[in-house]
């Protein structure tokens, strides 16, 4: 019987852990007085050598990576697409709106995931894990429905984007699964990495938008967002969708808004809402009932 890799016999706890690693991505970032598109690319090409040198050093993988079919490489480079819209939209939500609220919306990805898994795929899904899954949704959309008066004072622009974030997150899973069949590890998440740093750099470009004379507080930030957010949570995320479904990561990533939560009000001060916090701890009773449910079946 051949030995499982670390990362494959852990692959369902690493998830976890990357959750915590992940929540620390909107306090940071809303700290960062520069733009999404710096931010986005600035955490990237801290990242980035992390995954490219191992790869392309190593001459197996390099060949490997050489003769991956142009279907893969081009789910691989859509995949990158996808993250780099939710990066943008992830942001520059949270200059708008708490990090509580925007993390509760965000978290709205395993509908998408889930309609994907289910029409796409055509696989199966346990339907007491599709009915955790909504509740922990019910509860985001009852926090943005109650909150009025951000239609008045602009944090429903910050909402708007939160929301579309966690859209774009639901696709980059759903697509990362498929494209992660027959590429190894880290040669995904360099190529997916790669793709997201490149539409970073292209909108830079066109944008005209500066990427110096920003305090040096940002650039710290920044550099902890590579390797807390990028390296700790989404490489992980990444390395383990070829041991567990999209559905599993992306559910439990919806534990992001109580981790965002929590370091948004030790890092900067924001105090969530009474609705923020039982919306918080509605999603974690319901993240804990699906993953009760889909480890049963």
């Amino acid at each position: 019987m051949e030995k499982k890799s670390f990362i494959e016999k852990y692959a369902r706890i690493l998830v976890i852990v990357a959750v915590f690693c992940g929540g620390a991505s909107g306090p940071l970032a809303a700290k960062i007085t520069a733009s999404a598109l710096v931010i986005g690319l600035g955490r990237l090409t801290v990242a980035l050598p992390f995954f490219a040198v191992p790869v392309l050093k190593n001459r197996e993988q390099r060949e490997a990576m050489m003769r991956l079919p142009k279907r893969t490489l081009l789910l691989c480079g859509l995949t990158g697409v996808f993250l780099f819209l939710h990066f943008f939209c992830w942001f520059t939500s949270v200059k708008y709106a708490n990090v509580s609220a925007a993390a509760v919306l965000a978290a709205f990805h395993p509908l998408v995931v889930l309609a994907i898994t289910v029409f796409v795929y055509k696989k199966k899904v346990p339907g007491k894990a599709i009915a955790a899954i909504v509740i922990a949704l019910m509860a985001g959309a009852y926090m943005t429905c109650s909150d009025i008066s951000a239609f008045t004072d602009g944090r429903a622009v910050g909402y708007i984007l939160a929301f579309l974030s966690g859209v774009f997150m639901g696709i980059y899973f759903a697509i990362g699964k498929k494209a992660r069949e027959g590429v190894e590890g880290s040669t995904y998440v360099f190529l997916v990495f790669l793709s997201c740093w490149i539409c970073f750099l292209l909108a830079v470009i066109v944008t005209g938008t500066p990427v110096i004379g920003y305090p040096a507080t940002d650039y710290l930030f920044i550099v902890l967002l590579a390797f807390v957010c990028q390296i700790g949570s989404h490489a992980v995320w990444n390395l383990c969708l070829g041991m567990v479904e999209p559905l599993y990561v992306s559910a439990w990533e919806s534990m992001d808004p109580v981790v965002s939560t929590i370091l948004a009000f030790v890092l900067i001060g924001q105090v969530p809402t009474v609705t923020e916090v039982v919306c918080c701890i509605i999603v974690v009773a319901a993240l804990i009932m699906y993953s009760r449910y889909e480890s049963e079946e």
